[in-house]
């Protein structure tokens, strides 16, 4: 798999229900137990049972030309697992409400095996950035 948006996430864009300048988007560790279907997995409380540590906010955001960008992600004290992936998500207090965005297995620091130290993704530092619509 490559890095991708998930469809049901693409379509909250398109209606407005998504606002990545505004919304608290967070990101997520998950376990290799995850089978992503990127065309119908919409919320978090599909991917929670393979969470790893606890999902960090975006930070420092920008949007510039339909392209996201973030300070890179700092997850600290993570708890022993193999994580495959992260998903970028919109926080909206309620697991079942909270649409998934993306997803990325190549980010920096992708696959890792974690022993309880600190993982840090890095975002690509290119022109798209996180990711661009």
């Amino acid at each position: 798999m490559a890095n991708a948006l998930y469809d049901k996430g693409r379509e909250k864009f398109l209606t407005g229900a998504i606002n990545a300048s505004a919304d608290t988007l967070k990101c997520a560790l998950l376990k290799s137990t995850y089978s992503p279907t990127l065309a119908s997995d919409e919320f978090y409380s599909g991917i929670s049972a393979h969470v790893v540590g606890t999902p960090q906010t975006l930070t420092s955001k920008t949007v510039a030309a339909g392209v996201l960008d973030a300070a890179d992600v700092t997850f600290t004290a993570v708890p022993t697992a193999n994580v495959n992936y992260c998903a970028i998500y919109k926080d909206t207090g309620t697991a079942a409400t909270s649409p998934l965005i993306a997803l990325f297995d190549t980010a920096a620091g992708l696959p890792v095996s974690t022993n309880g130290g600190d993982i840090i993704i890095a975002w690509d530092n290119g022109p798209n950035k996180i990711f661009k619509l």
